[in-house]
């Protein structure tokens, strides 16, 4: 990749693809969702981005079957598009989560996913995952 240095470029893609671009801090409001009965709550992402470089993110999330992204809990997955996240800049999103009147009590996990994208959303260039439980009583 010598060729980017003589007009000027530099390539940031093998840093990227090395180390982990994201931190992911998570946090739910109210902390729990009620057994047996339709309730809601706001899921709190902190996304911040650790190299030096801006970058294009995306967060998806994935529930179990027991919740869902609204009232029919018909969406198990959930993408946000966050945009440029410049170098050192932490950006927050709220995601709705949604029980069923089937969800027991217990700890269901969550799978949160943050991506660096490469010029458009269809291009991934590292991906960061991330793993939460909800409680419900």
């Amino acid at each position: 990749m010598a060729i980017f240095n003589l007009f000027g470029k530099k390539d940031v893609g093998n840093e990227l693809v090395k180390n982990s671009p994201f931190r992911i801090s998570t946090e739910l409001v109210p902390y729990r969702l009620y057994a047996n009965k339709k309730s809601s709550a706001t899921l709190n992402l902190r996304i911040k981005n650790l190299t030096g470089e801006p970058l294009l993110t995306s967060v998806v999330v994935e529930v179990p079957e027991q919740l869902g992204f609204d009232n029919m809990n018909m969406g198990k997955q959930r993408e946000v598009r966050m945009g440029e996240i410049a170098p050192g800049e932490e950006k927050n999103v709220g995601v709705e989560l949604y029980n069923s009147i089937k969800a027991d009590a217990g700890e269901y996990t969550l799978s949160i996913t943050a991506m660096a994208h490469y010029r458009d959303y269809g291009h991934i260039l590292n991906a960061v995952k991330k793993r939460t439980t909800v409680n419900v009583v």
